[in-house]
């Protein structure tokens, strides 16, 4: 007998309990209907994306950490590592400076400030305060300092990024330089950790629309939607450069890449929309150091780009920062002049790369850029209360795709991305598995098996070098 055709309601049942990105868009749905009919009931469910942005950020460090040292020690090579990162930072100052003055020219075209004859005394500075809890950006040392540990537990413990890195690079130069007859249990118990921490990654996930829900529900109970007739204007030029941007970035990774941006997006569509859903880039984070690996780019890279980026490449930050700034100045009724403006930028360069886990930063760089430039009362940045919450989706989406674009950019750059593997998992022939994230079975396969679908050879155990090298002698040292 003919097999039968599932009917229309089969399909669609089938699609959300298979389908993540289904199952997150339905939630996100939900929380915009029950956050617009029953605004207390949307304040109440908070805590379940509360709870799983908690869950994800307990796991970022120690996946950091054994990737970024699994990378260094297959790698073999630590100046290899240290070139990654100076490419790195140069991209990031590159892409910013361009994000901030791509800001500034919006703003000045587009004025979104203009006409609104703000009274800045009439605003309430204190609201500032409470938002950032009286809090400061670091300078440039205290940032610099931050960013070295002083425990190594505290770092785990504070979950301080920047602080694990570097414990990550002097482990793996450690490990380096003992060589594998010394230490030949690390490297392969680092290696378990890491698939321990994908695999509890992965029952996370499956909390993911529970979260969408509560978070999205909480944003619009809270905040309702006025803000977007208030705002209209500054929030459609935020979005509408943000945009642009992403075209300039997507452009710049054809060029330097040959891959395709709009591509990576539908691949990482799922991790998008929980992004955007949290209002969190830090919630995909590993799924996005799992889904850039399996795109073909070598884990040193992965592991030290995307991580690094999360402090200092904050693109949608910058251009809401940078257009904020004018739309503070305009609605106050202050021209800046060309050198004031440059001043901005300049300021901004500095204060956006110590914004990473401060609470309020983007008000405390702006209350920073006002008294740099000593013409926009402070209190102006009472301004952008309303609406700072909307603009959470253009800033996440903009940070988290400009530092996965980063990361195919040096990759390339250094020759740690295998191109042809990654055309074939952005078009979608070659699925992505998250349970098996390393795929082992590969060198199990018998001879004669067509490279080109076998997978990336870094991504291959069967083929990767011996994973540590044997340590001198000590004579040899002598």
């Amino acid at each position: 007998m003919p097999q039968s055709v599932p009917s229309i309601s089969g399909r669609v049942a089938r699609t959300l309990r298979t389908s993540l990105f289904a199952q997150v868009a339905c939630a996100l749905v939900i929380g915009v209907v029950v956050g617009r009919l029953w605004p207390h009931a949307g304040t109440a469910v908070q805590p379940l994306g509360d709870g799983f942005v908690r869950l994800i950020k307990a796991m970022i460090a120690p996946l950091v950490f054994c990737v970024v040292v699994a990378g260094i020690t297959k790698a073999g090579d630590l100046k290899a590592f240290g070139r990654i990162g100076l490419k790195a930072l140069i991209w990031f100052e590159v892409a910013t400076t361009v994000a901030l003055v791509v800001g500034l020219l919006a703003g000045n075209l587009v004025s979104p400030g203009a006409g609104m004859n703000v009274d800045p005394s009439q605003l309430d500075a204190s609201a500032v305060d409470e938002k950032t809890g009286g809090g400061e950006l670091p300078s440039t040392s205290e940032f610099i300092l931050h960013s070295l540990p002083d425990s190594a537990v505290g770092a785990f413990a504070e979950n301080s990024l920047l602080q694990v890195l570097v414990l990550s690079c002097l482990v793996g130069a450690a490990l380096l330089h003992l060589g594998n007859t010394k230490v030949p249990a690390i490297l392969p118990a680092i290696e378990q950790g890491q698939e321990i921490v994908f695999a509890i990654v992965g029952f996370i996930m499956k909390l993911a629309p529970l979260a969408v829900f509560g978070a999205t529900a909480h944003l619009v109970g809270e905040y309702g939607l006025g803000a977007l007739s208030t705002y209209g204007k500054l929030i459609g030029v935020c979005y509408a450069v943000a945009l642009i941007f992403l075209v300039l970035l997507g452009l710049a990774l054809k060029a330097l890449t040959g891959l395709s941006l709009w591509k990576f997006v539908r691949y990482t569509r799922e991790e998008m929309l929980l992004a955007l859903g949290t209002a969190s880039s830090e919630t995909v984070m590993p799924r996005m150091m799992q889904k850039l690996r399996r795109a073909g780019c070598r884990d040193d890279a992965v592991g030290l780009v995307l991580p690094t980026g999360y402090s200092f490449n904050l693109d949608g930050a910058s251009i809401y920062l940078s257009i904020g700034t004018l739309f503070i100045a305009q609605a106050v009724g202050v021209d800046l002049s060309l050198g004031q403006q440059i001043t901005v930028v300049l300021v901004l360069m500095l204060t956006s790369k110590g914004m990473a886990g401060v609470p309020g930063s983007a008000f405390l760089a702006l209350s920073a850029t006002a008294s740099a430039l000593g013409v926009i009362p402070a209190g102006a940045v009472a301004l952008l209360l309303g609406v700072d919450r909307i603009m959470d989706a253009m800033r996440v989406a903009t940070n988290l795709l400009g530092n996965c674009v980063a990361v195919f950019v040096v990759s390339r750059w250094e020759g740690a991305l295998d191109t042809a593997w990654a055309k074939k998992v952005l078009g979608g022939e070659i699925a992505f598995v998250p349970e098996q994230p390393e795929q082992p079975e590969r060198a199990e396969e018998p001879d004669g098996v067509d490279e080109d679908t076998a997978g990336p050879k870094s991504l291959t155990p069967a083929a990767s070098p011996s994973p540590l090298p044997d340590a001198p002698s000590s004579t040899a040292r002598e």
